[in-house]
């Protein structure tokens, strides 16, 4: 088991509370940009720890660099929250997130599409695989 799963596990419900609250004041829509500084701005009311960008490791056949990572939010070093306002979610926006999900080390990725009527019809939750086991 993923040493952070069982927190991850836990936050995501807040975290969803959160977005189904930004989603309630704003609507569909709209640009992702502002659902993300939305986002943000309700999980700092709820006193969670976020991040926008970190720099990993990456490595390649014994050479490695340091390259920032660009990602929407990143909630208290455990769940890594991807926001869209899209028609819908393409397999390549799930792909891409596991990819992030490895290279940040993060359990449970929350994509969220805004662009829904009712939010919960736009939620994924995808687990690193091997990290509830």
């Amino acid at each position: 088991m993923h040493p952070l799963f069982a927190k991850a596990n836990g936050l995501t419900e807040g975290i969803i509370a959160g977005a189904i609250e930004v989603h309630c004041d704003k609507g569909p829509g709209l640009v992702e940009s502002i659902y993300e500084w939305c986002l943000l701005r309700e999980l700092d009311l709820r006193h969670l720890r976020t991040a926008t960008q970190r720099t990993v490791t990456i490595s390649y056949k014994g050479f490695e660099r340091e390259e920032p990572l660009r990602f929407d939010v990143l909630v208290e070093n455990c769940v890594l929250i991807e926001a869209k306002a899209v028609e819908r979610v393409l397999p390549i926006h799930k792909a891409q997130l596991l990819s992030y999900m490895r290279l940040l080390n993060v359990p449970v990725v929350l994509l969220i599409n805004f662009n829904q009527s009712k939010l919960t019809d736009g939620l994924s939750r995808l687990i690193l695989p091997g990290s509830n086991l």
